[in-house]
């Protein structure tokens, strides 16, 4: 790890954003073209040659695919501007590492959507944007692969605002000469870029011509963006000229406000498009200081604390990424409030501890340089904490405070594992415990009947990276088994009150505690519970436990499944002045809702996942029948030209062997993403062969 001293560049010209996109829309490549035109690397590498600067994993590097989201710093001068440090975080776009996706855009403060001027607005693509939405990330959006046959940049922008609900505003047209873009309009700066072969920009103001032939093009940006921006409006309305200066103030404004994105075309491969692309990060997304302050809770009595982006405040700090390397785990934070330097001490909400910071870095993909100090806005990461987990809060002694968690979607799939030596079960403990660490949506378990090792993740994809992670980097050969699908159960009706009673009193320290509850379905993806005993029947002390009772026996119901969408509702108890303690109300409690849960009966729940094809027409047929077969519903079904785009749910019961049917049925020209989208009650046939 080396030292660097870089130039003091004020927070507000500070980008911390990511790229987002759906797999194989060329996030990747634009990431390695935005570090190459910045200075950062010397030399581009390419994904298909397995050299991206960002893609550092060997797996990912064999495989041509993100698997998790890299973070890197680089600084970018526009012309005629000041200098700006961008932190670009390039994102998964397999729907598997979903959870990369997710825990970034929590800590970014803006980010562009790649999206494929072939293949347009694609299932992923669609997921991402409404993520960043649900964050308040301000977004921009960059057409790529311009330079492919079939590319339709307008097409694109018209899918943006139909598929998406987007307000896509149009800073800069493709120019197109022959079948390859050569250069944009920039209808914002009234000039043109051409790009040589080599990818080299040469930039020139528009003439009266060009000004008369993109002229309503350019009216139509500025009338667009007027409808959500009183200044503009009023140059407008009283027809007073636009320039750059003020036309570009309006597009941040509505940008950070989420009233619009800007959308610019590009190629990637070719470097086509780049610098624009940086010049419009710099002019259109926020720094640190332009977004909005989070919400966290104290510690000791849980109000809510406003947490400002103010150097000066106290530490606020969220963990949203853990990677174990060579040299040991990093931990990946966004500072949102106060100063952190090496030395300090800070208390971390995880372990509920102080703890010193001995190292601090910035991070370009897998290389680390230290770092001495870092303050709000910054994304660092501290080296050498073995125990951290992700969505830990870190903040000043003095004022202990949390944030918000990053959830993750629930793990849907199942593995068994067992390694090919027995000398090797420490090891593929040690290595399932680090993965697990760094991956929330990843969980290790044991089969209660056979004591085998379970893995669960989000699909078939993810479970065999994470298997192979195993055998590479922790030198681990492992047999694996058949898969296991995340059912769960809900209870069928409302029971009435039912009594859980332990009672062992055989003379000398005995076992004593009455629980009476009721058990209620509420439809819900969670549990709730509430305690409506009165007259201290159950003493305080022991409230906990029969909470702590009631969460453990939904954890297996009588199917042998997790319990949800449970409304438990404590409703009487009774106590003994000498034999009743935590244990024995804990286990009243357990043995209540057992008997509640066998009372009303449960309904088996399984997951359902969202299908997304992209079939040629010649398949369409045979891929519906397929999915029907599966007990498959259709839910969306667009002729796109050449292809039809075919949403559908189906049971991950059904999906054993789908991507090799796909291939199957449509001579390889097929293609499908597999997202979670809920849990719904098993079809009869289902429910008796899982409890059978």
């Amino acid at each position: 790890m080396s030292t660097t001293r870089e130039t003091r560049i004020p927070v507000d010209r500070w980008r911390n954003l990511g790229i987002i996109a759906h797999v194989d829309a060329g996030k990747t490549t634009l990431t390695e073209r935005l570090l190459y035109k910045t200075g950062t690397i010397h030399r581009t590498g390419e994904v298909h040659d397995g050299a991206a600067t960002t893609d550092h994993m060997e797996l990912e590097r064999e495989r041509g695919i993100t698997i998790g989201a890299a973070a890197v710093r680089a600084n970018w001068t526009p012309d005629g501007g000041q200098p700006h440090r961008l932190t670009l975080i390039d994102t998964p776009g397999h729907i598997d590492f979903a959870i990369e996706v997710e825990r970034s855009l929590r800590v970014l403060d803006g980010a562009v959507t790649v999206f494929s001027g072939v293949a347009g607005v694609q299932p992923q693509s669609e997921t991402v944007w409404h993520q960043a939405r649900r964050h308040g990330v301000p977004l921009m959006a960059f057409v790529n692969k311009m330079d492919r046959p079939g590319a339709d940049f307008d097409a694109v922008v018209a899918q943006m605002r139909d598929t998406l609900g987007a307000n896509p505003w149009v800073v800069a047209r493709p120019v197109i000469e022959g079948e390859h873009m050569t250069g944009l309009v920039d209808l914002v700066a009234e000039r043109t870029w051409h790009f040589d072969d080599a990818g080299t920009p040469s930039v020139r103001a528009w003439n009266d011509a060009e000004r008369a032939e993109h002229a309503d093009a350019r009216a139509e940006l500025i009338a667009a963006i007027a409808d959500s921006d009183e200044p503009l409006a009023e140059l407008w309305l009283t027809e007073q000229p636009i320039d750059a200066t003020a036309l570009t103030a309006a597009l941040r404004r509505g940008t950070l406000a989420g009233k619009g994105s800007p959308v610019l075309p590009g190629s990637a491969f070719r470097n086509v498009g780049i610098e624009p692309l940086l010049d419009a990060f710099v002019a259109y997304l926020p720094s640190p200081l332009d977004r909005p302050a989070v919400i966290g809770h104290a510690d000791d009595d849980g109000s809510e604390v406003t947490v400002a982006p103010d150097a000066d405040a106290p530490l606020a700090a969220l963990v949203f990424k853990v990677v174990n390397q060579a040299h040991g785990p990093l931990a990946f934070l966004r500072i949102y409030a106060g100063r952190l330097s090496v030395g300090d001490s800070v208390w971390r909400s995880g372990t509920d501890r102080v703890q010193r910071i001995g190292r601090l870095a910035v991070v370009r993909a897998e290389d680390t340089e230290a770092v001495e100090h870092a303050e709000a806005g910054d994304i660092v990461a501290i080296a050498g904490w073995k125990d951290v987990a992700t969505g830990e809060t870190l903040s000043a002694p003095q004022h202990r405070v949390r944030l918000e968690t990053i959830q993750a979607q629930p793990a849907v799939l199942s593995w068994r594992l067992s390694p090919e030596r027995s000398a090797d079960l420490l090891k593929l403990g040690n290595g399932l415990a680090r993965l697990a660490q760094e991956a929330p949506s990843f969980r290790v378990g044991t089969d209660p009947e056979t004591g085998e090792t379970l893995v669960w993740g989000m699909g078939e994809l993810h479970l065999d990276v994470m298997v192979e992670r195993l055998r590479r980097e922790w030198g681990v050969q492992v047999r694996t088994g058949s898969p296991r699908v995340a059912y769960q159960e809900t209870p069928a009706s409302a029971s009435g009150p039912v009594e859980g009673k332990l009672a062992k009193q055989t003379g000398g320290s005995g076992q004593f505690a009455r629980v009476v509850l009721s058990v209620a379905p509420t439809g819900g993806e969670s549990n709730s519970y509430e305690d409506r005993s009165t007259g201290g029947v159950i003493p305080k002390p022991f409230q906990a436990a029969v909470e702590k009772g009631v969460a453990s026996a939904l954890l297996e119901g009588p199917r042998g499944f997790p319990v949800v969408g449970a409304a438990v509702t404590v409703l009487d108890g009774q106590a003994h002045a000498v034999d009743s303690n935590e244990m024995a109300f804990h286990r009243a409690a357990q043995m209540a809702v057992k008997s509640a849960l066998e009372a009303t009966g449960t309904v088996l729940l399984e997951p359902v996942m969202r299908v997304s094809v992209s079939a040629p027409g010649s398949a369409v047929g045979d891929v519906l029948g397929d999915l029907q077969r599966r007990g498959g519903q259709i839910v969306n079904l667009v002729d796109r030209q050449e292809r039809t785009e075919i949403d559908a749910d189906v049971p991950l019961a059904q999906l054993d062997g789908y991507s090799t049917a796909l291939r199957s049925l449509s001579q390889g020209r097929a293609s499908a993403t597999v997202a979670f989208h809920a849990y719904r009650p098993a079809t009869q046939q289902e429910a008796a062969r899982r409890t059978a």
